[in-house]
Parts: C-alpha cells; structure tokens; sequence
C-alpha cells in the first residue's frame, strides 16, 4: 500500500466514527426526552389519582411534593429529568389538559408531550 491509499482509508474511517459519534448523541437525546415525556405522563397520572381519590375538582390546591411523593404515596420518589433539567410542580389540581408538572427543557429540546389533553 502506499502512503496515499493509507491516509484515504484512515480518514474513510475516521469519517465513519464521526458518524456513529453523531449518532449516538441524537438517539441519546431522543431516549432523554422520551424518559422526561414518561415521568410528566407519570405525575400526571399521580395527580388524577389524588383527584380522584380524594374526590376533588380541578383549581384545587394542593401540594404535589408532599401529597404525592414519598414512600407509600402515588410517587416512590420525586421524578429526575434524565436530559438534566428541572421540574415545576402544579399548586393546583390541573384541569383537563394542564399538566401537573412541567420541564425546564420543555422549550428548547421538546422535553413535552405532544397532546396532553388526552391525559
């Protein structure tokens, strides 16, 4: 082989690892905001359970760290974004189509769910 043939396969794959880098960033990012969509759907389902349970309408105030996170309660421990971002919880019970918690990175790399009315 000559020198020439040699650099051409090294930067062929050098190019092919540049890919897979690239690759792995985006489905990282994916996985990210498909954890944080399922730990909004999560609390989500926590707080209609407390409505229900405890026969209250929506606008009603509670506290959604102490009434729904803990050993024992709707929520084992209180949710992490896996994409490093942080939760803001509801004061109030949300009415249909509000989400009792939402996403700091809820804006900038789509950590929200697409139709949340349905929850």
């Amino acid at each position: 082989m000559t020198l020439i043939e040699l650099t051409v396969v090294i930067l062929v794959l050098l190019a092919l690892i540049a890919i897979l880098f690239v690759g792995t960033r985006a489905y990282k990012r994916g996985a990210d905001r498909s954890g944080c969509i399922m730990n909004l759907r999560n609390a989500q389902q926590s707080a209609r359970s407390f409505q229900n349970f405890n026969r209250l309408d929506g606008g009603e105030t509670y506290d959604f760290a102490a009434d729904l996170i803990g050993p024992g309660k709707f929520l084992e421990r209180a949710p992490e974004c896996p994409g490093h971002g942080t939760y803001a919880y509801s004061a109030t019970i949300p009415e249909p189509g509000f989400l009792a918690m939402t996403c700091s990175l809820a804006g900038t790399d789509g950590h929200e769910p697409e139709f949340p009315a349905t929850w």
